[in-house]
């Protein structure tokens, strides 16, 4: 590439350093003159101490045995210059042939320091002088080219050197006090890394490091809470198997998938038929439970009063009511009931009553036990009895207590459901409030002891249940629970079970707000994210972008050549065989780099290997902030 064609590579007020390759169109360095290369001594000689090419045809000078050898740029008089080494070539040392490309070298390059002083030349390795030795018969073209010349590079101004053996800007021999800020083993550990780099401080959001495999959730969102959530989000985009004849639009309401068996096990919800199917709402798009009572006849509009009183109320530890309607889409006349989706909720049957199927333990198959801790029981009789206590100073009563219409939506989360349909399909016996609120303390009573015998009937035979619980449980949680299902009275009320729950509710406070604390701890660790999204964002609309203004290489000229650049450090590096670098680690410390504008220094390399830039990423994050601009602007 040009040198005039290399314009474009920085801004006029850029730092940037080029390096680029010399190439024809530049005036060529001054080449060492060939009446020396003959008295230059032979490399082999003070590698090996004898050179086998020395009478079959190499050109370099060959002390006598008994003359102690001299520097290697030495010169001897000019008159002792054999005809035939006029015309000689100069030598320059080969790479291996196994050594990597330059687009993989360039971002180690400075890491291997090559000494090379004014009166003595740089001594290669031994593994590239035992391939030098074949090929002093068959040397290059001193003008070609070669990367690996320690003679061909250009002064710090871009001019060439005057004299090839001194390079008064070799990065190779520069203190490590003078280098770019790299560190070398980090970049590429193929090479060996002779300089060391002090890393500057940080700002707080930066991931400079690459992390520990026991800090990965520090990052991401951890793998339960994440499997948990895409389990979720699963579920509601399921959709239902064809042929169940479902209404493919209902009030609203479309994409109906049914949550329960259809047929022959159909439940009842006490003298109807339920289904609970899960819909898509027209108006906000999201996911909403319809619970259908089939063959309802509503007799009276008022019925749906005591709907908008429990759509008003909203509770942590209540399935929140939306709305109710009837309709004749499933060619009857229904009763719907529509509430919050919590997708993959069990019920408390479902999760602590329903048996286990037994399972193989120490070679035998042994049946599992259902019973629950009394710290878990003590946590579900303080959400319900706070779900109670909101639903009664509301003046409602819940009216139906029950282990299959409790919901467990999360970790030791549990929320009352199927609220308000008890008061559509009872709308007209008519009964007192005080008399429900009373029921809804012995029903918690009785599901009390449900959870603590694993048993949907241990109330008929209440005093085994009053033992089990005796044995099992403390004397606090019977306490509470012969207390619940005690005689009604004026003195009974769920203020008084808050009175009896006493200090147990400070545990479960505690327990909560470590719950919020752990779940804002799994939001920070992707709070980053946004940031690094709108980063690449922008990398899409500028690099590879076909045309602008009518300028077809928009993209390849100016700031946005350097972005391109920038695109390949970071998602297009090899390692030293050619292999794709699949690192997200390097990835996030550059973007996060990026986003700060950090003064550290990186060089890209040009994709035809004939050009470098040294720049920063705060000049990076320069030319992206003035292309994107260029852009938002049209």
């Amino acid at each position: 590439m040009a040198h005039g064609d290399m314009s474009f590579f920085s801004r006029p007020s850029s730092s940037a350093v080029k390096i680029t390759a010399p190439t024809s169109d530049e005036p060529d360095s001054p080449k060492p003159s060939k009446k020396d290369s003959t008295q230059r001594q032979c490399r082999n000689i003070l590698i090996y101490g004898s050179c086998k090419f020395q009478d079959k045809g190499c050109i370099y000078y060959h002390p006598p045995r008994d003359e102690p050898l001299s520097a290697p740029d030495s010169p001897t008089p000019a008159a002792a210059l054999p005809a035939q080494a006029v015309n000689a070539p100069v030598f320059i040392p080969k790479g291996h042939p196994g050594s990597p490309s330059l687009s993989e070298a360039v971002p180690a390059s400075i890491q291997q320091k090559t000494s090379v002083s004014s009166d003595s030349s740089s001594e290669p390795p031994s593994s590239i002088a035992s391939e030098q030795e074949p090929e002093h018969e068959a040397q290059t073209d001193p003008e070609q080219y070669d990367p690996y010349n320690p003679y061909a590079y250009a002064d710090h101004n871009g001019h060439p050197s005057e004299d090839p053996h001194m390079s008064s800007a070799n990065p190779y021999e520069m203190p490590p006090e003078h280098m770019l800020g790299y560190d070398g083993a980090a970049i590429d550990a193929y090479y060996s890394a002779s300089l060391t780099y002090t890393r500057q401080p940080l700002n707080y959001h930066l991931y400079t490091l690459p992390r520990p495999e026991a800090l990965a959730h520090k990052y991401f969102v951890s793998d339960d809470i994440r499997e948990e959530l895409q389990k979720r989000s699963e579920t509601i985009h399921t959709t239902a198997p064809p042929g169940l004849g479902l209404p493919e639009e209902m009030q609203g309401y479309h994409t109906l998938v049914p949550l329960e068996p259809i047929g022959a096990d159909r439940r009842k919800f006490g003298n109807w038929y339920s289904m609970v199917y899960r819909a898509t709402s027209s108006t906000d798009g999201s996911t909403y439970i319809l619970r259908r009572v089939e063959n309802f006849r509503l007799m009276n509009q008022s019925a749906f009063g005591a709907i908008e009183t429990w759509s008003r109320l909203r509770h942590p530890n209540i399935v929140s009511v939306h709305e109710a309607f009837t309709t004749r889409a499933f060619n009857d006349n229904s009763l719907v009931v529509v509430y919050d989706d919590h997708p993959n909720a069990q019920t408390l049957y479902e999760a602590h009553i329903k048996p286990k199927a037994p399972q193989f333990q120490n070679g035998r198959l042994q049946a599992q036990s259902n019973r629950i801790s009394e710290r878990t029981i003590w946590s579900y009789v303080i959400q319900i009895a706070n779900a109670i206590k909101a639903v009664h100073d509301a003046g409602l009563a819940v009216r139906l207590i029950d282990p299959t219409k409790i919901l467990i939506t999360g970790k030791n989360r549990v929320r009352i459901g199927s609220c308000g349909i008890v008061d559509v399909l009872l709308h007209d016996l008519h009964s007192d409030i005080s008399f429900m609120q009373q029921d809804d303390l012995t029903m918690f009573g009785a599901l009390v002891f449900m959870l603590c015998c694993s048993n949907l009937a241990a109330m008929n035979n209440l005093q085994k249940a009053i033992d089990h619980l005796g044995r099992y449980y403390s004397a606090d949680l019977k306490s509470v629970a012969l207390f619940l299902i005690s005689k009604g009275g004026p003195h009974k009320n769920i203020g008084q079970l808050f009175d009896m729950i006493g200090s147990r509710l400070l545990t479960e406070l505690d327990e909560a707000q470590n719950g919020v604390d752990r779940l804002e701890n799994e939001l920070m660790s992707e709070l980053e994210n946004g940031r690094l999204v709108r980063l690449l964002c922008k990398f899409g609309f500028i690099n590879e972008r076909p045309e602008h203004n009518h300028e077809t290489r928009w993209s390849e000229t100016g700031d946005r050549y350097i972005v391109k650049l920038f695109r390949d450090y970071v998602f297009h590096q090899v390692d030293e065989l050619g292999r794709p670098v699949v690192n997200l680690t390097h990835v996030l410390t550059c973007l996060n780099k990026l986003d700060a504008g950090t003064d550290e220094r990186i060089m890209l390399v040009s994709r035809d290997e004939q050009s470098c830039l040294v720049v920063s990423y705060r000049e990076v994050k320069a030319c992206i902030e003035s292309a994107f601009s260029e852009l938002s602007r049209g």
